[in-house]
């Protein structure tokens, strides 16, 4: 879905938005807006369908927010934000409107918040969460104090936003609906550019227009800091040349201007040297696992290093970052069997952390339950989404989350299913897992329980929704699939047949 906006966002500042009404307050984007506002004193007020989790945190900061949607929540408000996941017969976005209130795009409002700042927006297909949160452990490290935005909460502190005193302002960008277009970046950070959200961009080539659009946005004399690794990225990397934008590179290619040599990862962490223009500035030992994980520090440490830390500090920073939650978060170990949450839900990034993930399973089995994310995302990818699947020994199907879609009979999880069958019978005796699709939330978590065995390690993968499933999980594994008064455990029925649940954008 492509947002399209007039506002004149020209010297207005946060603090220019008076009251500020949040529609989807519990989303993953949502949630980390409304804590920059809150902490920055701005008076904030918001609904959602439901409770989630952030939420507690928010009404703990003074946020006053609501379940449910209803007009009267705008009496006294100034600016009502809303997210692209927010239609536009909601009853308080209409009723704004109708009232004459500023409404503003998430994203616009976060442009509004990084009036006067050094903006460094972070993008790509995969790994932009992980790479927001590097760079900003790292200049939080350094004393810089950066407000910073992120998809995702850090584990170390357990929020997803803030407001510093430092002039940085780490941003992740979404390509989603093309709202990273709204940022003047100083410092533009890719990861890759792969086919995504076929809904707004149409083609691979649309994708790629798109983030050359982003590279137009970026402000003179600024710089795009670019995986030299990715074909896409590269592609990129030439264009902004091409115009006259400074580029700079990270991988594990030879021609990087940062060379992450020596690469190695085990079931615990990541380490490589870190090879500036030829001439080794440290080594570095990340404490999450996977090549993928390194390469994500490898471009917080190349934009560190633009923005003049010293390369003792800010690999020094940097290995002080402890995750980001819902990227292979630890949800509990119950009977010898470990429970973890991850957000991938793109094929490519699915098929790189099962792989990472497969090699911290050691002897055990590794069962999954996946739910997938999007509708026309799972029909553009079924088979490599299966083929990402086919990693795991035993899978649990769920239904797709998509809201605002309509899934037809036969679509979503139920045709996964099947694809992931028809892969099976390709494969070799090594990738043929045991598949079964479960369209009930509440019957999942009993699955589980049935499946696993002391030394397996389950992962709940995909959608928003199933980072509630973990700790599901994990209870039934404590009493045993069932609940203590004998029935099965479970819990509400989320993202299930009506595709509906929290009000979230694609900002992972």
């Amino acid at each position: 879905m492509l947002v399209e906006t007039t506002n004149d966002l020209t010297g207005l500042s946060a603090e220019d938005l008076g009251r500020v009404h949040v529609i989807g307050i519990g989303g993953v984007g949502m949630n980390g807006l409304a804590r920059l506002l809150v902490t920055r004193g701005i008076p904030v007020s918001g609904s959602d369908v439901r409770e989630w989790p952030p939420i507690a945190a928010l009404r703990a900061l003074g946020a006053d927010v609501h379940i449910g949607h209803d007009e009267r929540l705008l009496d006294g408000v100034d600016t009502v934000v809303y997210s692209t996941a927010i239609a536009d017969t909601n009853i308080e976005l209409a009723a704004a409107r109708r009232r004459g209130l500023r409404t503003l795009h998430r994203a616009e409002a976060l442009v509004t918040a990084m009036l006067g700042r050094t903006v460094i927006a972070v993008a790509g297909t995969n790994g932009k969460t992980s790479t927001t949160a590097m760079l900003t452990t790292t200049l939080q490290r350094t004393g810089a104090d950066p407000s910073f935005v992120i998809g995702g909460e850090l584990a170390e502190v357990g929020a997803s936003a803030h407001h510093g005193t430092g002039k940085h302002f780490v941003v992740e960008a979404d390509e989603s609906d093309k709202t990273f277009l709204l940022y003047h970046p100083d410092i533009a950070i890719v990861t890759n550019v792969e086919e995504d959200h076929m809904d707004t961009y149409g083609d691979l080539a649309g994708v790629e227009a798109g983030f050359a659009q982003f590279v137009d946005r970026i402000t003179q004399g600024g710089l795009l800091v670019a995986c030299a690794d990715d074909p896409g990225a590269v592609r990129l990397a030439e264009y902004a040349r091409s115009v006259g934008v400074n580029v700079a590179t990270y991988g594990v290619s030879e021609d990087a201007d940062l060379r992450l040599a020596e690469l190695t990862s085990d079931t615990t962490s990541a380490s490589y040297t870190a090879v500036v223009d030829g001439t080794r500035v440290g080594s570095v030992r990340l404490e999450v696992p996977g090549r993928h994980m390194a390469l994500n520090s490898g471009a917080a440490l190349l934009a560190a290093l633009r923005l003049g830390l010293s390369a003792e500090s800010a690999i020094d920073g940097l290995q002080q970052y402890r995750g980001v939650r819902r990227r292979f978060e630890l949800k509990g170990v119950v009977r010898g069997v470990r429970v973890y949450d991850d957000y991938a839900y793109h094929p490519s990034s699915m098929a790189t952390q099962l792989r990472t993930v497969r090699e911290v399973t050691g002897s055990g089995r590794l069962v999954v339950a996946f739910q997938p994310y999007r509708l026309y995302r799972t029909n553009a990818f079924l088979t490599e989404i299966a083929e990402a699947l086919c990693l795991a020994d035993e899978v649990i199907v769920m239904e797709v989350y998509c809201p605002t879609e309509e899934r037809g009979p036969g679509e979503g999880g139920a045709a996964l299913t099947r694809e992931i069958e028809a892969v099976r019978l390709n494969a070799p005796d090594s990738a043929q897992p045991a598949v079964v699709f479960e369209p009930s939330w509440s019957a999942v978590a009993k699955l589980v329980v049935q499946r696993a065995q002391p030394g397996d390690l389950v992962l709940t993968m995909g959608a928003p929704p199933i980072v509630m499933m973990g700790q599901e999980i994990v209870a039934a594994l404590d009493c045993g699939g069932t609940d203590s008064d004998g029935t099965d455990s479970g819990g509400t029925d989320c993202g299930g047949t009506d595709c509906g649940g929290t009000e979230e954008s694609d900002l992972a």
